[in-house]
């Protein structure tokens, strides 16, 4: 277990809390040649690098309240030893989880525990839907967040005849559905939608093809390509390489996340600068979302330094944040996700945001990015709020 920081409050009557993150033992989204890559939307490095330089941000006000907050890094190999590692953090005594897991490792860990669980990274939309959890809080942006910004967009843009292409892995498929309702909820036409798969087979060579998957001939006349492409081999190689000259979104081109290290607003470079000093990379989307898990757990102890344990809870959850976006950002009641702007880049710079303007909403125009009250998709949260 490795102790990644305490702050200890000079005060004698420190009130000290704990927290435990929760990695992948072996996380092949870190693995040599991907890093090496650096696809456009994925992780740099470890979620802990952010956590450090996210509570040596928070050291004085943890200090002028007399408190102390320390997180625990534990690996875990799968949902059996993330459940254990979970109920094994609740007996010791954790306030709270922070998790940079996959779905089904994420639903072991709310299920196993009380406590309130972080969700650092996992974007799939069934975690804010029908498998939500009361207590399960998403820093990480949701599938459909992206795509209505992207949509957003598009439409600012009149970019409205969208050519689609979809990867062949099922993560794939239901990020394509997602884009897709998106597409439809904010009016552009889908003129085409065609699979794509990068393959060794010498039969599948034109299903890789970027001029025969984007031709207007067979295609139809299109205005954007939007790629799904978990994986991000095919989709870096798409821009500029297809039939008609025309901008590409979703998964490279122009792509909508939490966090890029050029964005210039908002004291986002000095975030972006200390992050880098200390962790000798730039940081990323999921950097910006492990920042914010371990700032608004500093943020909750400092609410109440003196606890008990659920007095810091109910602090996290009604607490608003500031992520250096230029508006306070909370979690949405109904599903647990945080209701922040997404920036959208090419990689080099922030090209825009979203919502975008005119874009109206009868409360936040934050909500209109992601799943909104009215639609109540998260049974848990409607029942815990009975």
């Amino acid at each position: 277990m490795l102790l990644l920081l305490v702050l200890a409050a000079g005060a004698a009557s420190a009130a000290p809390f704990k927290a435990v993150l929760l990695l992948p033992e072996d996380d092949a989204r870190l693995e040599r040649s991907r890093l090496e890559r650096a696809y456009l939307g994925h992780p740099g490095g470890s979620a802990a690098d952010a956590m450090v330089v996210a509570l040596k941000e928070s050291r004085l006000e943890l200090d002028s309240v007399g408190a102390s907050l320390a997180i625990d890094t534990v690996p875990v190999r799968d949902a059996a030893s993330a459940r254990a590692a979970a109920q094994k953090a609740e007996k010791a005594g954790a306030v709270a989880l922070l998790a940079d897991l996959p779905a089904d490792q994420l639903l072991a860990v709310a299920d196993a525990v009380k406590l309130p669980v972080l969700n650092l990274s996992a974007a799939d939309d069934r975690l804010r839907q029908q498998d939500c959890r009361p207590r399960l809080l998403h820093l990480a942006p949701s599938e459909r967040q992206r795509a209505d910004a992207l949509a957003q967009t598009l439409v600012a843009r009149k970019w409205s005849q969208v050519l689609l292409l979809t990867g062949p892995s099922p993560a794939d498929a239901a990020r394509s559905a997602v884009a897709q309702a998106a597409i439809k909820r904010y009016g552009l036409k889908l003129v085409g939608s065609k699979p794509f798969k990068l393959s060794g087979d010498p039969r599948e060579r034109d299903l890789a093809n970027p001029l025969l998957l984007t031709n207007p001939a067979t295609t139809g006349p299109h205005d954007v390509v939007w790629v799904v492409d978990s994986d991000g081999e095919f989709a870096r190689s798409l821009p500029y390489r297809t039939a008609a000259p025309r901008p590409v979104v979703g998964d490279a081109g122009l792509v909508a996340l939490a966090w890029h290290a050029q964005y210039e607003r908002f004291g986002a470079p000095q975030v972006s600068r200390r992050f880098f000093k200390s962790a000798a990379r730039p940081m990323t989307a999921q950097d910006w979302q492990a920042w914010l898990g371990a700032k608004a757990l500093a943020a909750a102890v400092v609410a109440a330094p003196k606890g008990p344990a659920a007095a810091v809870q109910k602090a996290l959850l009604d607490e608003e944040l500031d992520g250096s976006k230029g508006v306070p950002m909370s979690f949405r009641p109904w599903d647990g996700q945080l209701r922040q702007p997404l920036l959208l880049t090419d990689g080099q710079g922030v090209i825009s945001t979203a919502p975008v303007e005119g874009v109206l909403h009868p409360k936040n125009t934050l909500d209109t990015l992601g799943a909104d009250a009215g639609e109540k998709l998260c049974k848990a949260a409607a029942a815990a709020a009975k």
